[in-house]
């Protein structure tokens, strides 16, 4: 499978985002799928995990509260609502598969290319 993250891009600070990202494949009931961010000199940091069977959510303590993970199972795609951003939030934006629910970028085995999101002050 393929993933494939869109929808960054430039907003000001208290502004809303939503990031999708598309898998080439079905994605079967017992994958997790998770969205990390890198920013610039910084190691890559989880943000959110969303569970296909069950759609249980997990988040990183940064964005709880702000983030909201989500799914279409039909479409096989999986959203990342960003509210009230913050400069900090600033980052490549990647999604991610797992076959276990997790939130060490290690146990994701396949991984989209990225989307820049960049808040301005």
């Amino acid at each position: 499978v393929q993933l494939q993250a869109f929808g960054g891009g430039l907003v000001q600070a208290g502004g809303s985002l939503r990031l999708s990202c598309s898998a080439s494949a079905r994605i079967y009931s017992s994958h997790i799928m998770g969205w990390f961010r890198r920013a610039p000199g910084k190691e890559r940091e989880f943000v959110a995990a969303i569970r296909w069977s069950t759609a249980s959510t997990t988040y990183g303590d940064s964005v709880k509260g702000r983030f909201t993970i989500s799914k279409d199972s039909a479409m096989n795609t999986v959203y990342l609502q960003m509210n009230s951003l913050k400069p900090e939030d600033t980052a490549t934006y990647y999604c991610a598969k797992a076959n276990s629910l997790s939130t060490r970028e290690g146990d994701y085995n396949v991984w989209g290319q990225g989307t820049q999101v960049t808040v301005s002050s």
